[in-house]
């Protein structure tokens, strides 16, 4: 049972609730993160932008939604963090990743060519690494990385795999309820970042900002 309330839009002060509305938009729902994050609004609403631009595929980044998840699942496998396994297995499963691939993953069993490809191996094992804090001393992985990632993909992959182990952490820390799984479904029409409601929240915020913590 999550350690904090849930924090429903109902709880939120008035000029607050309108970000329970601008959620889905991104993510494709409220999940209980939010809702325990809510706690805390503002960081929240700043998060938010973070959190689905670096995850999500779109123009602005060169790494493909399905490289994306298997580092997210990788780095949540590699905490044992159930919620974002939870979450992310389900978004996995729109950009292709199934149930064989999951558990070759688990297992760092990458025998099989049909799975996965070479670059899709040195992201997974490159998520392992940031996660157990040993990139740094990994001269050869990222060696191997280089020779076919840019320089830009690897800080991009950095990002998401060290984002994900504050999500984890946080998640964790606070035992963070589980939604039903129809709930976490609702996750997968979110793989690619819709970038016109992106503008709009970057826009809302903006003005919300103005509005509420520095006013003129």
């Amino acid at each position: 049972m999550s350690r904090v309330k849930l924090i429903q839009q109902t709880d939120l002060s008035e000029e607050n609730k309108e970000f329970f509305d601008m959620v889905p938009n991104l993510l494709g729902r409220v999940p209980n993160f939010y809702k325990t994050l809510s706690h805390s609004p503002y960081l929240a609403m700043a998060l938010l932008p973070i959190n689905s631009a670096a995850q999500r595929e779109w123009s602005g980044t060169d790494i493909s939604g399905r490289i994306k998840e298997l580092i997210v699942i990788k780095t949540s496998h590699t905490n044992a963090c159930k919620y974002c396994y939870a979450h992310n297995t389900a978004l996995g499963q729109a950009a292709g990743i199934e149930e064989d691939h999951i558990k070759a993953l688990s297992l760092n069993d990458f025998s099989d060519p049909n799975l996965f490809t070479q670059e899709e191996v040195l992201a997974i094992k490159w998520a392992e690494s940031v996660t157990n804090n040993s990139a740094n001393s990994n001269d050869k992985l990222f060696a191997d990385l280089k020779e076919v990632f840019t320089e830009k993909q690897i800080v991009e992959m950095t990002i998401l795999a060290a984002m994900f182990n504050m999500l984890n952490r946080i998640n964790d820390s606070l035992d963070v309820d589980l939604e039903e799984q129809g709930e976490i479904n609702k996750i997968k029409k979110s793989l690619h970042l819709k970038t016109e409601a992106y503008g709009d929240y970057l826009e809302w915020f903006a003005k919300f900002w103005k509005k509420n913590i520095n006013p003129a």
